[in-house]
């Protein structure tokens, strides 16, 4: 069964907005897993917008599930956070300094030294990779020869097509990706722009994604359903 990490990125901006510790960044993620969810995804940005540095060590040390630390490894500081706190897994973003929010994968052919490179320094401290793609199977092809475990799948334009009724048209370069992906022994993950409405029709086409990182749909359902209920509701959908 396709396994849930909630992206509590948002949890911190609202925290940030006023200062203090309200809400509480570590209590979200504890009850996150008290209520059901399989892992813990953050996404630190230099300028600490939202994830402190400081929140990815407290949650290293007191989380129960699997932790997953998303970001740009071309960022020093990066790479230097996930090496001291060795979560389960780091998932590689192609992020420019400032960006709003991730918004495409890696050109695995054009950075293919680069990612061979940076990927064994992950792997040498014993930290499961995945980067980020498009569905796009070249680029996948070419993931496969970096030394990643997993990709994860970008899945912005999968949700656009979902929400305009083009479900089927939507998930067609997905299922020929993750196909592309499961043959050459990649993991696959997924995430951008998913939400209970269009999460059980992709793990529907493509049950054997490993694992979804959701957190601005799910945090916005929990604001009128509650968190506990969210979490459930998600995992429904999951199967």
């Amino acid at each position: 069964m396709t396994r849930l990490s909630v992206n509590i990125n948002k949890i911190a901006t609202l925290r940030n907005s006023r200062g203090g510790n309200n809400p509480d960044l570590l209590k979200v993620a504890l009850d996150c897993e008290r209520f059901g969810a399989e892992g813990i995804t953050v996404h630190p940005r230099p300028d600490e917008r939202h994830i402190r540095y400081q929140d990815v060590y407290d949650l290293k040390e007191n989380i129960q599930t699997e932790f997953n630390i998303e970001g740009n490894p071309k960022e020093q500081k990066f790479i230097d956070l996930v090496l001291a706190n060795k979560p389960h897994q780091v998932t590689l973003v192609p992020d420019t300094l400032g960006q709003l929010t991730s918004d495409h994968g890696w050109d695995t052919i054009t950075e293919q030294a680069y990612l061979k490179d940076i990927i064994g320094v992950f792997k040498k401290a014993g930290i499961r990779v995945s980067i980020f793609v498009d569905p796009n199977e070249k680029m996948v092809e070419a993931a496969a020869t970096t030394g990643t475990d997993r990709i994860e799948l970008y899945t912005e334009m999968y949700a656009k097509q979902f929400a305009e009724g083009n479900k089927e048209h939507g998930i067609a370069p997905y299922i020929n990706a993750a196909g592309t992906a499961k043959d050459l022994g990649l993991g696959i993950n997924a995430g951008h722009d998913l939400d209970r409405f269009n999460l059980a029709y992709l793990v529907k086409e493509i049950p054997y994604i490993n694992e979804v990182s959701i957190g601005h749909a799910l945090i916005c359902d929990a604001l009128y359903l509650g968190l506990e209920n969210t979490i459930q509701l998600y995992k429904r959908a999951l199967g």
